[in-house]
């Protein structure tokens, strides 16, 4: 048996000695290599259990270019946003389709050969902008006063209830978001709850790193909710000419068989709701345990209330008739402070990338890119001063405009916080999704009296193993209490 083993384990040894030795020949002008230790893997379970932690570690031993090997692959990570449109604006030598098509096969089993990315954002932007924009934050807006009053009928108006702020915020804004997109009623509770069951488990899909009793649940799960959203089972029909009908015409237009145009509809209901849920809890979270924050955003809601003396106006027509300078700085500062995503892209030809500093570096055909906006700009103490704590005003001047005006090396950014991501694939739905946080915000505070059980509680750290997926997501609740108000305002 020895003998045997011996003889398996030299061909698989030295081929992974000729392997390292390959992949450590340097080329010139290449970032600083980080293998790691571990043979293949490098990095990989340091990578996914904290990203955040382990880049800023690289960062602090590398500086703002390096290269890691993550489970085999090589990834270069650039964090001057001074140099991010060497790689955002290049779509000759970069290119992001081959690793977004591995992680839908990997997260929703989904393969989509025939539907080029540029016809299916062409189909996004038709639906997120202009009128039909419109029309989807009006529904969207109806649906979140009608959920947040029906969730109160026959409770005590003057009685108390208590919740875990995330789990109020991810199920209303997930409720009428569903209800807006996919108009269907009858089961939106059901898809709610086994979404978030997915949702749990979708880093770990998406890492391969799911525990046999997982791996089963995670398939049950998913199998669950593509019957649920399976064509046969939605009814469209609305004025709005139910955005999922036309997804799934645009669906058979591209040639997708009828199973991909069901399991393309799970794709689309997470792109589409997984991270509004986790910004109205981190946005309230900090308005709630922040009180001169707090006061700053009801002060400047009395005040748009008081312009609009005739009560004509509803929430989403007045947020958009007035400026909200308070309220549009606190919801920056929310997602700088808890947007985590990553723009990654493949190196399918040699590339030479010039810095903003006028450093060269040559990438290798077959590595990946990787810009971690979270770090840098986002978490940068030169860019933002103490960048981990919130300050509702960080974005305001004194005169009360728009602060945009930020510098890293003297020199002013272009990106000084990206929560959409930028360039070519910055995110269609950016503008919706502003929309609804901003009436789901001004609906709570305006129809709700809003409060902590636990007047010294903080808000609990965040979820590392997000980082990477979007909005984070919180480590455990933040416990509060909520009854109507006994004035609400008329809407």
């Amino acid at each position: 048996t020895s003998s045997i083993s011996k003889n398996l384990m030299t061909p698989f040894m030295i081929s992974l000695l000729v392997m390292s030795f390959l992949t450590s020949c340097r080329k010139k002008n290449e970032p600083p290599l980080d293998k790691g230790f571990l043979p293949w893997l490098g990095h990989a379970v340091e990578f996914g259990k904290d990203a955040a932690r382990f880049l800023a570690r690289m960062k602090d031993k590398h500086g703002d270019i390096f290269t890691v090997r993550v489970a085999g692959y090589y990834v270069t990570v650039l964090l001057d946003p001074h140099s991010f449109d060497a790689v955002l604006n290049d779509t000759v030598s970069l290119d992001f389709t081959r690793n977004r098509n591995q992680l839908l096969k990997r997260v929703f089993s989904l393969q989509l050969p025939s539907i080029k990315p540029r016809a299916e954002r062409e189909w996004m932007e038709q639906h997120f902008q202009g009128l039909s924009f419109s029309k989807l934050s009006s529904s969207m807006n109806n649906h979140l006063q009608s959920l947040l009053l029906s969730d109160q009928k026959g409770c005590d108006p003057s009685e108390w209830r208590q919740s875990g702020l995330f789990s109020l915020c991810y199920s209303l804004l997930f409720r009428a978001g569903y209800l807006t997109l996919y108009e269907r009623q009858d089961n939106v509770s059901a898809v709610y709850k086994e979404f978030r069951k997915f949702d749990d488990l979708l880093t770990k899909l998406a890492r391969c790193s799911l525990k046999r009793g997982e791996s089963k649940a995670a398939n049950l799960s998913r199998e669950h909710l593509w019957e649920l959203l399976s064509p046969e089972k939605l009814c469209g029909g609305s004025e709005l000419s139910s955005w999922q009908q036309s997804y799934h015409d645009f669906l058979q237009e591209e040639g997708v068989d009828v199973e991909m145009q069901k399991r393309a509809l799970l794709l689309q209901l997470w792109t589409t709701q997984c991270n509004a849920g986790p910004a109205g809890f981190w946005f309230l979270g900090f308005l709630i345990t922040h009180p001169e924050a707090m006061e700053a955003v009801q002060s400047e809601i009395r005040g748009l209330t008081l312009q609009d003396t005739s009560h004509q106006h509803s929430p989403i027509n007045l947020l958009e008739a007035h400026n909200t300078p308070v309220f549009d700085s606190v919801l920056t500062e929310t997602l700088r402070l808890t947007a985590a995503v990553m723009i990654n892209r493949e190196v399918v030809q040699d590339k030479i990338l010039h810095m903003a500093n006028e450093q060269v570096y040559h990438l290798r055909q077959g590595d990946r890119v990787c810009l971690f906006p979270f770090l840098s700009p986002q978490m940068d103490p030169e860019i933002h001063q103490e960048p981990e704590i919130f300050k509702y005003d960080r974005f305001l001047n004194e005169d009360m405009t728009v602060k945009d005006e930020f510098y890293k090396d003297k020199k002013r950014l272009k990106y000084y916080t990206m929560p959409w991501g930028a360039g070519r694939n910055i995110c269609v739905g950016k503008e919706f999704a502003v929309q609804a946080i901003k009436q789901f915000v001004f609906l709570l505070l305006t129809h709700l009296d809003l409060e902590l059980c636990d007047p010294e509680a903080k808000l609990p750290t965040v979820n590392p193993s997000r980082y990477g997926f979007g909005m984070l997501q919180p480590e455990g609740d933040l416990l509060v209490r909520y009854k109507l108000k006994r004035k609400q305002l008329k809407i």
